[in-house]
C-alpha cells in the first residue's frame, strides 16, 4: 500500500482528499458518502485533521484506520502537538503503527484558546518538528529518549504543512529547510489559487531541499475550491499564509448580486479551471473541501 503511495508522491500523479471528523462518536457516515460518490477512484490517498481550531471531534488516527480498512488507500494521520506531550505523541505512534497508519502529518496545531471545552490548557511541548524528531527517532529503531525499542515500528511517512506565500521568502524557505532536515517526504501547502504562486514556492521549495540535503521530498499543493464570496474574504482577511486573487473577489461579488445559484456556478468555474491548471502544472495536490465531497468529486473529474 505505501510504496505505491510513495510512488506516487515521488514519481506520478498524486491527489489526495482531506476529511474531517466530526463531533460524533461514529465515522460511519463520511465514510459512507465517499462510497456513495465513489470518490475513492479518483484518489491516491486520505488525510484526516485532528480537531482543527481545538474543537473536539473524532480521533483522527481511528478515521484514518477506518479509511484504510475501508478503501484499502493509504490515510495521512494529523496528530496536533497542542494535545499530547512526547510520551502520549510517542505511545499514539507505536498503536497506530501496528495498526499500519504510517503517513504521519505533524501539526503544531491551534491554539487551545479557540477550543469548545472548558478550561482547556495546550500542552506544546514543542512544534511540529518535534515530532518529525520523534519520527526519525522511531524510524531508527529508538525513542526520543534514545532507548532501543523492544520491537521496531515498521517505517513511518512523516508529512508537513507550509504557508503558501510569506511576504518575507527567506523566512518561508527557512521555515521549509527545518521540516525538510527532519527527513519529510512531502509538505502540504495552504490552498494556492495561481499558477504563479504555485511556481515562487516550488522555488523556494527547491532552495530549502539542497540547504537540508533532502532531494526526495516533493511539494503537495493545497487547493481549497471557493463557491462563495465570503470565503474568499474570509481566507484574504482572517488567515495568514493565502492569498486569494482580488480578481476572484471581483467576480464573486458581481455574481452575488445577480443570486446565490450564480455566485456558486461562478465560484465552481473559478476553482475548477484553477485546479486543473495546477494539476497540470504540477500533479500532486492535497484537496480540501470541508467534508463537502460532492464538491470533491466535481472538481476531481
Amino acid at each position: 500500500m505505501f510504496k505505491k503511495f510513495v510512488q506516487s508522491l515521488e514519481n506520478g500523479k498524486f491527489i489526495t482528499l482531506e476529511t474531517t471528523p466530526k463531533h460524533s462518536a461514529t465515522f460511519e457516515p463520511i465514510i459512507k458518502t465517499i462510497k456513495e460518490l465513489e470518490l475513492y477512484k479518483h484518489i491516491d490517498g486520505f488525510s484526516v485533521t485532528d480537531s482543527p481550531l481545538a474543537k473536539m471531534k473524532y480521533s483522527s488516527l481511528f478515521a484514518a484506520l477506518k479509511l484504510q480498512s475501508t478503501f484499502n488507500k493509504p490515510s495521512i494521520a494529523t496528530i496536533s502537538m497542542r494535545d499530547r506531550n512526547k510520551i502520549g505523541l510517542q505511545s499514539s505512534l507505536l498503536g497506530a503503527n501496528e495498526f499500519n497508519i504510517r503517513a504521519i502529518l505533524a501539526l503544531t496545531g491551534d491554539s487551545a484558546s479557540m477550543s469548545d471545552q472548558p478550561n482547556v490548557k495546550g500542552v506544546f511541548e514543542g512544534n511540529s518538528t518535534l515530532l518529525l524528531e520523534i519520527i526519525k527517532c522511531f524510524n531508527a529503531g529508538i525513542d526520543y529518549a534514545g532507548r532501543n525499542l523492544e520491537i521496531q515500528p515498521k517505517t513511518i511517512y512523516p508529512f508537513a504543512v507550509s504557508n503558501a506565500y510569506a511576504k518575507n521568502p527567506k523566512t518561508l524557505q527557512k521555515k521549509l529547510r527545518e521540516k525538510l532536515e527532519r527527513g519529510v517526504i512531502g509538505i502540504i501547502t495552504q490552498p494556492i489559487y495561481s499558477i504563479e504562486n504555485a511556481k515562487n514556492l516550488l522555488e523556494i521549495f527547491e532552495k530549502a531541499k539542497i540547504e537540508a540535503n533532502n532531494n526526495k521530498a516533493t511539494l503537495i499543493i493545497g487547493f481549497f475550491p471557493i463557491i462563495k464570496l465570503k470565503t474568499a474574504q474570509f481566507l484574504t482577511s482572517h488567515v495568514p499564509g493565502i492569498t486569494v486573487p482580488k480578481s476572484w473577489s471581483e467576480k464573486l461579488y458581481e455574481a452575488k448580486q445577480k443570486s446565490s445559484i450564480e455566485e456558486e456556478k461562478i465560484g465552481f468555474e473559478l476553482s475548477k479551471k484553477t485546479f486543473d491548471e495546477l494539476l497540470s502544472f504540477h500533479p500532486k495536490i492535497h484537496l480540501m473541501t470541508a467534508n463537502n465531497f460532492r464538491l470533491g468529486k466535481k472538481i476531481l473529474t
